[in-house]
């Protein structure tokens, strides 16, 4: 179940006797995580489809569309040929109400540890005040943030393709499930691991509290 990229827990959930409204993901949902460290790519993204008359971060006016952070390690190693290379590490998403500097700020303390490198497209909201606690980095204009978009690209595809849209509502949830499945997308068994030991030492949590709509601006 766990390492199914299909994204359908709550039927497989139900096949083992256990009952399961909602969707699998919940269980996923508020539980901790280690902040990320080191040299970090932190993007915006906005999550539904076109708005007629409106651009930008003025689609996210629709009640349809949902702009959303994200931030993902981007680990540097030497490859069998001795190059130097990059993947990305660990992600982190989340749905936010603004961009503004606050909104980042709350983010990225939340998700990032002080000191590390923060790398962005230069974003306004990437002020001074948000980023007092981290080391700015903008990207050079030919790499575009390559990791978090890569990402976002496979977010939105698998939104799309296994779920068919989401309502908004639930949107916190189904990008949690993501992280958990892309955080672990080299060791898949790894995931069922952590399910079990999620299941048996965290403390329940009801389902109205996990469905509750999160946001971090």
């Amino acid at each position: 179940m766990a390492p199914n990229s299909n994204g359908r827990w709550a039927a497989a959930i139900r096949r083992l006797g256990i009952c399961c409204t909602g969707f699998g993901a919940a269980w996923l949902t508020k539980v901790g995580r280690s902040l990320l460290c080191g040299r970090v790519e932190a993007d915006e993204a906005i999550i539904g489809g076109p708005v007629k008359g409106k651009t930008g971060r003025g689609v996210t006016q629709d009640e349809k569309n949902t702009l959303i952070f994200g931030a993902v390690e981007v680990i540097v190693y030497t490859d069998k040929q001795g190059d130097c290379m990059e993947k990305a590490g660990r992600l982190r998403l989340a749905v936010t109400q603004r961009a503004d500097a606050v909104s980042i700020r709350n983010f990225l303390t939340a998700q990032v540890q002080p000191g590390s490198e923060i790398y962005t497209d230069g974003w306004k909201g990437y002020s001074k005040t948000a980023l007092a606690d981290y080391r700015h980095v903008l990207h050079p204009p030919e790499i575009h943030a390559l990791h978090i978009h890569r990402a976002y690209g496979n977010l939105k595809t698998w939104l799309n393709g296994t779920h068919h849209g989401v309502d908004p509502k639930y949107l916190q949830n189904y990008l949690d499930e993501f992280v958990f499945r892309f955080n672990r997308r080299k060791t898949p068994m790894a995931a069922f691991q952590t399910l079990l030991g999620l299941a048996a030492h965290k403390i329940p949590v009801g389902y109205e509290k996990m469905t509750l709509r999160e946001s971090t601006g």
